[in-house]
């Protein structure tokens, strides 16, 4: 059987995603598709608006036949090392392609700016090492890096958020796994950051915008999210009370700053260049999130960064950790859901598999306890017994379709 692999969030799940599930498996020409999924936190630095095992469910039952689970410590991150945890366990699952969105959406692009980076690789180093002691955000010094090496007519525009990701993954499959192919389709009618929904296939960035206003989803949402999502979406806050948004979690986050000390908070992963007397600051004044955050944006930090930062804090994620963990030489296969298809993959190809692969966080799991904590902080905003109830699923065998 030949799998193609996805790299993917489904925050939540949309009709976007569901035309490059289905691209991906006809220009691939795979038997079955595995996704690389966050989990219960997201890359952006910001919760998932529903849990990862409702967000896998809804992929399955939508066609993904294998979703395995991004570990937190790759998860959220930069996307260098986002894209290489993800291609690490899409190499592990032994996929022979990797399909991915893109502003560019022709592969020979992204082909172009990889032999363009090897060859000036330490010219690149330097200039984007300058970038960063001017005072330029990481994404930001990458590329006035890669203008510096290749002009003004590069082949991708990498100031796109998919094709930054885009470039990424390919670097990774680059330098991890060779054998798989690197392959895109180009992201239709919407893009990336668009607030506001005026297409059938909107950007999950404007459906969530939608979904966290006070009332029930507006009609426009039956036209950008297929059935399962809005059936689940609705299931859980009717359940729950809640859906998963920053505001949210402000006063637990503002907790945790005002009674950690200074020393305490700089040790916490992303936390640089004093950044922790900024963040004590800004949590005594603040009445909201959004508050909180415009009073710690700086040209130095994006608001992605600093939303990885109050993560960290959020579920005291320290450097330490975040280095030991990414250090391991092999990343666990942590599997949330399957279809006959995904069970079928694994049992033909269970030899040629050398990662751990587990169906829970029972122990010898060796994430066991980041994963309680994680749930523990996930779930935290819900009322007590649904928060022991969705850390329970952590012990439960993956969902079957």
């Amino acid at each position: 059987m030949k799998a193609c692999g996805l790299i993917v969030e489904y925050n939540p799940f949309h009709n976007g995603h569901l035309y490059h599930a289905r691209k991906a498996k006809e220009i691939s020409n795979a038997d079955c598709t595995i996704a690389v999924m966050s989990g219960n936190f997201l890359q952006r630095g910001e919760p998932a608006i529903i849990d990862k095992f409702s967000r896998a469910k809804i992929a399955v039952e939508q066609g993904i036949d294998l979703v395995v689970e991004l570990p937190y410590y790759y998860a959220v991150q930069h996307s260098e090392l986002f894209a290489k945890g993800a291609i690490t366990l899409l190499s592990a699952l032994k996929v022979h392609s990797v399909c991915f969105g893109s502003e560019h959406g022709d592969i020979a692009g992204f082909n172009q700016i990889l032999g363009l980076l090897s060859n000036h690789q330490d010219t690149y180093i330097t200039y984007f090492k300058q970038a960063l002691t001017e005072g330029n955000s990481y994404p930001k010094a990458h590329e006035k890096a890669f203008y510096r090496i290749g002009g003004k007519d590069l082949p991708v525009d990498i100031a796109k958020p998919n094709n930054i990701l885009g470039f990424q993954y390919v670097h990774s499959i680059n330098e991890i796994d060779r054998s798989i192919t690197p392959l895109t389709i180009q992201r239709i009618q919407n893009d990336y950051h668009d607030q506001v929904i005026s297409e059938p296939i909107a950007s999950a960035t404007s459906i969530r915008n939608e979904l966290l206003k006070e009332k029930l989803p507006d009609k426009i949402l039956k036209t950008t999210i297929p059935n399962t999502t809005r059936r689940i979406l609705l299931e859980y806050k009717k359940d729950h009370s809640y859906w998963h948004d920053w505001e949210k979690y402000f006063p637990l986050l503002r907790y945790r700053i005002l009674t950690m000390t200074a020393d305490e908070i700089s040790g916490i992963h992303g936390v640089v260049e004093g950044l922790e007397h900024r963040l004590i600051n800004a949590a005594k004044e603040a009445i909201s999130f959004e508050s909180f955050m415009k009073a710690i944006k700086t040209k130095r930090y994006t608001w992605t960064s600093l939303q990885r930062v109050c993560t960290h804090i959020l579920t005291n994620t320290t450097k330490q950790e975040i280095i030991a963990k990414i250090h391991t030489e092999m990343e666990p296969i942590r599997i949330l859901a399957m279809s006959s298809v995904g069970q079928q993959y694994l049992n033909q190809n269970k030899k040629q598999i050398s990662a751990s692969v587990y169906t829970s966080i029972k122990k010898p799991y060796p994430n066991h306890l980041l994963d309680e904590r994680l749930a523990a902080a996930y779930y935290s905003i819900l009322p007590i017994q649904s928060q022991q109830e969705q850390i329970a699923q952590d012990y439960m065998p993956p969902y079957r379709l």
